[in-house]
Order: structure tokens, then sequence, then C-alpha cells
């Protein structure tokens, strides 16, 4: 890992461009896909705390990063940037305030609520403010599995180090009027609760802009549902400003399975929300792996690979996942199959054509415990 969280030469990106195989991916076994998260202790203030999964801690995560934080009230994520990757955000339980700056000097608030979407383009200024007297929870997902949280470029950091004479012809003011501002990164900042209803910013109010970078994703119907569980899928599509991300909660019902599928355009970075889930991956040339992911864990599969996600246990598992792609593709097996004539299928697999006529005629999605299933 480099400062700041920019990739070394051979990101995945690289060496897809230039056929050069991953030496994580082209081995005899499969890497693990796993990473316990929440298990992590990650940076701690008090109760608030920022845990991470980067290919640092998740060597296999080249595409995608993410973040698990949580803010106590009258604690604020500090106004901050960052260089090398955008962000998109779920909000799981808890309310927060974030206030975004965009390069054309437009000002945006927005309040989140639990099951709320935030996305940040790369570069975009912004803070995130716990809200009212209970702590928030929100997962951060980055297009980049480089990046790294603890790398961002925070505004305390910049201006701690600064020259006070740089500061003051900046800004002017007198250079002593800078004096006992924080030294170095602070990340974390405590004051009081912020105000029921957003401030307005200090500048002219013509500058502040119509929120575009909030979506109320839980609050609407889900995208499809299934006779084993439910899916809300956001991608550029319903949510503009998401170019490069596309999220997805997916309910399983005890037993459920996510069918075996792929993704040609995209990695995929699962975290179990709740609920215990088994998930496959396949790798060709015989490469078979499986992993039991519970509350808190997250698991990645690389664009292309063959999986599923099965609910092993007793109840109901709630999923989020992400796509470094703010256009959602998919491929599934029934899908595959069913898109084939039943005689290619039967000199494939060794049984009679009308073997065939008894598999799904379309995609299933989902698979609950009998075979009757709701098409999407």
């Amino acid at each position: 890992m480099t400062d700041f969280g920019i990739p070394p030469r051979a990101t995945a990106d690289f060496l897809f461009r230039n056929n050069t195989p991953d030496p994580l991916l082209s081995g005899k076994t499969l890497p693990t896909f796993k990473f316990e998260l929440e298990a992590t202790t990650g940076r701690v203030d008090n109760g608030s705390f920022g845990k991470e999964a980067t290919v640092e801690q998740l060597p296999i995560s080249k595409g995608i990063a993410g973040v698990s934080m949580r803010l106590e009230p009258g604690v604020t994520r500090e106004l901050h940037w960052h260089a090398t990757a955008a962000e998109w955000a779920f909000v799981l339980e808890g309310r927060c305030r974030t206030t975004l700056v965009d390069p054309a000097g437009n000002s945006e608030t927005d309040d989140f609520a639990a099951g709320d979407v935030w996305y940040f383009p790369r570069g975009h200024a912004h803070s995130i403010e716990c809200l009212g007297d209970k702590p928030c929870h929100f997962i951060l997902i980055f297009d980049n599995g480089y990046f790294s949280e603890f790398g961002t470029f925070s505004i305390t950091d910049w201006l701690g180090h600064a020259p006070k004479e740089l500061l003051a012809k900046n800004l002017g003011l007198d250079a002593q009027d800078f004096a006992g501002i924080p030294s170095t990164e602070v990340y974390f900042i405590h004051g009081q609760q912020p105000p029921a209803t957003p401030a307005p910013p200090l500048q002219a109010a013509a500058n502040v802009s119509k929120s575009t970078h909030k979506y109320a994703l839980l609050s609407e119907p889900p995208h499809s549902v299934h006779e084993g569980g439910r899916e809300w899928r956001l991608g550029a599509d319903k949510f503009p400003i998401s170019q490069t991300i596309t999220g997805v909660v997916l309910d399983l019902d005890p037993g459920a399975l996510r069918e075996l599928h792929w993704h040609p355009t995209a990695d995929e970075w699962q975290y179990v929300i709740s609920g215990e889930v088994s998930v496959t991956m396949f790798g060709s040339h015989g490469r078979f792996r499986t992993e039991t992911l519970q509350g808190g864990d997250v698991g990645y599969i690389p664009q292309g690979y063959g999986h599923s996600i099965e609910n092993t246990g007793t109840t109901p598992a709630r999923l989020l996942i992400a796509f470094n792609t703010g256009v959602y593709a998919a491929i599934s097996i029934s899908q595959w199959m069913s898109g084939n004539p039943a005689y290619l299928l039967a000199d494939h697999f060794g049984k009679p054509p009308e073997f065939f006529a008894k598999f799904p005629q379309g995609d299933v999605f989902i698979a609950g415990r009998s075979p009757a299933i709701t098409k999407p």
C-alpha cells in the first residue's frame, strides 16, 4: 500500500489491459475471498470507529474497498476528500448529515436515515455528522480496492501543516490568527449535536444546490421479488450521480439461493448485514472455493468469476452488495442454459433433450425451497 491510497503500478486494471494474469488468481487454488471486517479494531475514538477492508486486509479485493463507520452523537467525520476513489454509502442505523462542495463551488447538505444511500464523486469535498442523540452506523464503499480510508485528504491535516503565513495570505488574515489550530489530522471531530434544521453555508444562497447525491433506497419497493427473497438495486439509471458504483440490498429467506451467476463487467463486494450465508466461487480449471460469511463479514468476487450465495442459517439474511460500475450486468446459470436449444444441452451433459424441458425457462435469480419460482 502506498501513501494516501494511491495504487501501485500492478493494479487489476493494469494487468487486464496488458493481458497479464493476476498472480493471486492464476494459481492452482483460489485465494480466500472472506474478511471478518467487524471483528477488527480499526481506528477507535471512544464509541466512534472506522474499520476498513482494502487489498491490504483482503488481497483479492483490488477493485473495491469498504469501511464500516460508527459516529457517536456530536461526532463528525471531518471535512475531507478522496483523491483516488468515489464514495458510495449505505446507512445501517441512526441518522447522519453530509455537507458536500463540488468543483463548481456548489454546496449541498442532506440528512440520511437507515436505508438511505449517498454517492460522492472522486475529489468532492465532504463531511459526515451524526444527527440526534443516538449513534449512526454506515458502510462506505470505494471504487478502488487500493484506497485506504485512513489516507484521505483532511482539512485539519492540510491546514495544520501549511505555513501560517501561507494561510494568512490565502484567507486574508494575520498569521497569528491561526495559532492554536490542530497541528495534525483530527479525523473524528467532537462538537455539539448539529441543529435539527441544516444551517446555511457561509457563501451566498445562490451557490446552494438541490439534492443530487442522496437516494432513499429502502423507502421504495424492491427492484424484484422472488419466492425466496427480494432485491433492491440502485445504479446510474435511477441515481445518475452514481456513475462508478451500483448498490444492491439482497434479502434471502432461510434455504434460499442467489443462483449461480457471474458479472461480466464488474467485481462484486459483499457485506453481510445479518444472517449467515454460504458463498461459492468458481475460477475455471476445476478451482472451486466455499466460504461461510456471517454478520459483519465481507466477501469479494472478481469480475467474471462464477459464484452463488445461499442462506444456510435459520433466520433471514440481508446483504449489502456493491459493483464497481454504474450499469449492472449479470448472466445466470438458468438464463444461460435456457438460451440454448435442448439438443445442444443434451450433447453436453449426456441427458435426453426431454430432460431439459424441466429446467426454468428464463432467469431464476433467487431459488426458494421449492421448484416454483416467481420471475423478476
